[in-house]
């Protein structure tokens, strides 16, 4: 027999009415399961108000949550007795384990008839969940607390109203005119109120059991900073109930959604996004973060309090190898110079104009590589004490050292990525340009020469040159993100760390 019959008007299970209109037949779709849910859950905000209630299978929220696994098998949920029956002794009843069957000597209308949730004599027994708003802070997330199952009648669904039109009514041209006019008014369509935090737990909730479903999660596809903070909260909620392996996946394809917009903000907020990445198990968001905040480092470091420990681990990794690749490279840079025509290195005995070719380069180099100077003094606070120099010595000796305090100003951590872009830029301009030349050579009058400032700067292409082959490791690109994007200067650290697949730290 077809799943579909005219004569009873039934189409697997559910109900229709021959000539249109529905016959209001309980559904059997997420959120609510009628025919085979068997874990009800009621999600009510702090107020009272707002209500959200779902119909769902035990089994399932067992296979994608382990707390719901932990909490059904602790409670002994029919999930638990279906998998245990099958382990060791006799296996429960169809009707015992919540999942209907049909027997081979039954036709379709008579299983139908009898496992129609919407008949008197049907009862079904249900776990029930609840929020526990009783032990929460205003930091914690209500959790779901068990009840006791309710073992009660499915409400028997009434015949449909009778329909006593044939025909629709005629229009009324007085009703048009009352419409017209209460347009006129203008009233906004939207509420410009944002949504309560009671909406965004329920949605939270929500977007948690579409996942455990295999539905996509309402999250923002406009806006990506709003999308990044209805990410964070769902995953935040699915590592409490150990469902990341779900939800992640269903995160990771919504961002990667916003292609060059997301590498962009990765690249404004690389701590926040290796956190998510790692939440997500996003392969893509945490190689990309990843990389961001190993060039950043030292100054990335403050932002990353409070990850997790193997997530620090590798941080901390490659930022040792990162920084024995820039030794390597400063070594070399250090050891760079001319050679005569004899091959021999040249110095102020054999090649003088060529010496202090080398000497200006790594004078350059030297003051790049080094941090500022910071001032012992405040600005300004040695001409106070010049002038309040009579009334500082007669404090006993305390009052002039009271005005050379060291300077309070926090020092920005010194990073040398934009030194290295610099000596790998292909443009002989990026760096000691043609009038820096110039002017070095102006130092010596007995020297400057057209000619000799020709060879000066034909001299120094050539240790440039050499300096772009020896920080080729430091200059490649490992981002997704294009970084011409970034403006003239780009980013000012490095962007070379290479993320492989041994880098991730979860188990596939």
């Amino acid at each position: 027999m077809l799943p579909f019959s005219q004569e009873n008007g039934e189409y697997n299970g559910h109900r229709y009415l021959k000539h249109g209109g529905s016959s209001r037949s309980p559904q059997n779709e997420f959120p609510t399961f009628t025919h085979t849910g068997d874990l009800e859950i009621v999600l009510t905000s702090l107020n009272g108000r707002d209500q959200q209630r779902f119909l769902l299978h035990s089994l399932i929220l067992s296979q994608c949550s382990e707390w719901f696994d932990a909490d059904i098998r602790r409670t002994g949920g029919r999930g638990n007795a279906e998998r245990d029956g099958t382990m060791g002794g006799a296996a429960p009843a169809p009707e015992q384990a919540g999942l209907p069957r049909i027997t081979e000597h039954e036709s379709l209308p008579q299983a139908f008839s009898r496992l129609d949730p919407s008949s008197p004599q049907t009862e079904r027994k249900r776990w029930r969940y609840v929020l526990d708003w009783g032990k929460t802070s205003d930091d914690d997330v209500p959790m779901l607390v068990q009840r006791a199952p309710s073992s009660r009648p499915e409400p028997a669904l009434g015949p449909p109203p009778p329909n006593h039109r044939s025909k629709p009514p005629t229009s009324s041209t007085s009703f048009f005119r009352s419409m017209s006019n209460f347009s006129a008014l203008n009233l906004p369509t939207t509420s410009t109120q944002p949504p309560s935090p009671d909406d965004n737990l329920i949605t939270d909730y929500t977007n948690l059991f579409r996942c455990m479903y295999n539905h996509a999660p309402h999250l923002d596809s406009m806006n990506i900073a709003t999308a990044y903070t209805q990410s964070k909260s769902l995953l935040h909620l699915a590592s409490l109930y150990r469902a990341l392996p779900v939800v992640g996946p269903r995160i990771d394809h919504h961002l990667l959604r916003f292609q060059s917009r997301l590498f962009k903000q990765i690249a404004k907020y690389p701590s926040s996004y290796l956190k998510l990445g790692f939440l997500a198990r996003s392969r893509v968001i945490f190689s990309e973060a990843l990389i961001h905040v190993v060039g950043m480092w030292p100054a990335a470091e403050q932002q990353l309090r409070g990850v997790e420990e193997e997530v620090w681990e590798i941080v901390e990794d490659k930022v040792e190898e990162l920084e024995e690749v820039k030794g390597r490279v400063e070594v070399r840079l250090a050891r760079l110079g001319l050679a005569t025509s004899r091959g021999e290195r040249v110095g102020p005995g054999n090649g003088y104009l060529d010496w202090l070719v080398v000497c200006l380069f790594r004078q350059w180099v030297a003051e790049q590589m080094t941090p500022p100077p910071v001032g012992i003094l405040k600005p300004g606070s040695s001409g106070n004490a010049e002038h309040r120099g009579g009334s500082g010595s007669s404090r006993g000796g305390g009052g002039g050292g009271a005005h050379a305090q060291p300077s309070q100003r926090p020092q920005q951590p010194h990073n040398t990525g934009r030194t290295f872009r610099l000596l790998g830029s292909s443009n002989p301009n990026a760096y000691l340009p043609h009038d820096d030349q110039k002017r070095f050579l102006k130092l010596t009058p007995d020297l400057y020469t057209r000619e000799n400032l020709k060879r000066f700067e034909r001299r120094m292409d050539e240790l440039k040159n050499l300096a772009r082959d020896a920080v080729r490791p430091l200059t490649r690109n490992c981002l997704e993100v294009d970084l011409g994007g970034f403006g003239e200067g780009g980013l000012g650290y490095l962007t070379c760390t290479r993320v492989g697949e041994e880098d991730f730290p979860w188990d596939d």
